[in-house]
């Protein structure tokens, strides 16, 4: 059913932002900002919309983080926002200020990888009790013996992201139980590539990041296998699109401001968005959701357009 209406719909936009703005010689431009996380998955439907749709309607995707994301676009600097978490309330009341209406549609599921360099040979998984000691707020653990007995006395050294980050955000919650705790002494950045190129080149590293970061870059770094109490775990496509990979397994989002939905051209890319997502989702190395959520997204969307 999905691909019948994907051809079906993917020509009458094509021909309808065409129409309003999209054809040769007609410009358009669909802001976008937010999670590092969910950038690769928004970035390959940019890349597919503006081949395929139209060449001349600008798709510019940023990454600033989740938290920063959601500044613009509560401020009215974007169309579009992407979140590795939900919205948060004080977030919501910054968009109610500003006259900001908007709809969450989630597009994919990741699940938070932890990961070692290739050359930690000492340990395939940790506890969500030793993530905890290792990273809440004034823990003093410095090295891998402080971890586990029978680890090597060699240094810890930390990569993760910032706090404008919704990984961040939803690892401090499912590891310490309360968002936004943890210790800051750890090198942190909002570019993933960053936080891979450290671990990469650090045999005492530890960090965390999105699974798609961790596919991208397997050659170069270790993944590990996560003990809740039910046994080790190891993150993988099935066991978070089952959320056997817990706690780490999360849904991801866009934001979608409704009056720039109205816009043609904006609403003309989010239906993109979801009718492309069940086969970019798992080519940048994430977990699609059901086909009929997608359709579901849909659905929502003609509610706000009449479409």
């Amino acid at each position: 059913m999905m691909s019948a209406r994907k051809a079906m719909v993917g020509l009458v936009l094509a021909a309808g932002v065409a129409a309003c703005g999209g054809g040769d010689g007609v410009s358009g431009s669909v802001e976008i900002d937010g999670s590092s996380t969910v950038f690769p998955i928004t970035e390959a439907v940019a890349e597919e919309f503006m081949m395929n749709v139209s060449r001349s309607i600008r798709v510019n995707v940023g990454f600033s983080g989740t938290g920063g994301g959601f500044k613009r676009f509560c401020a009215g600097e974007t169309a579009i926002s992407d979140a590795s978490r939900a919205i948060k309330e004080t977030e919501r009341a910054s968009c109610a200020e500003n006259g900001v209406e908007f709809i969450e549609l989630t597009v994919a599921y990741d699940g938070i990888s932890v990961v070692v360099n290739p050359d930690n040979t000492w340990v395939d998984c940790l506890t969500v009790e030793e993530l905890r000691r290792i990273w809440e707020p004034g823990s003093t653990v410095t090295s891998w013996a402080e971890v586990r007995d029978g680890f090597p006395d060699l240094g810890l050294r930390l990569y993760g992201p910032g706090t404008d980050s919704g990984t961040f955000d939803y690892f401090t919650e499912a590891i310490m139980g309360e968002e936004d705790a943890s210790r800051s002494d750890y090198t942190a950045s909002e570019d993933d590539n960053v936080l891979v190129q450290g671990v990469a080149g650090d045999e005492g590293a530890l960090g965390y990041f999105g699974f798609a970061y961790y596919e991208e870059n397997r050659e170069r770094i270790d993944v590990l296998a996560v003990d809740n109490g039910d046994g080790c775990v190891v993150p993988s496509r099935e066991t978070i699109r089952t959320n056997e990979y817990a706690p780490l397994s999360r849904p991801m989002f866009i934001y979608v401001n409704t009056d720039a939905l109205q816009q043609d051209h904006v609403e003309a890319f989010v239906r993109y968005y979801m009718e492309n997502a069940p086969e970019l989702v798992p080519q940048v190395g994430y977990v699609a959701l059901d086909d009929e959520d997608y359709e579901a997204n849909l659905a929502r969307i003609d509610e706000i357009t009449g479409g």
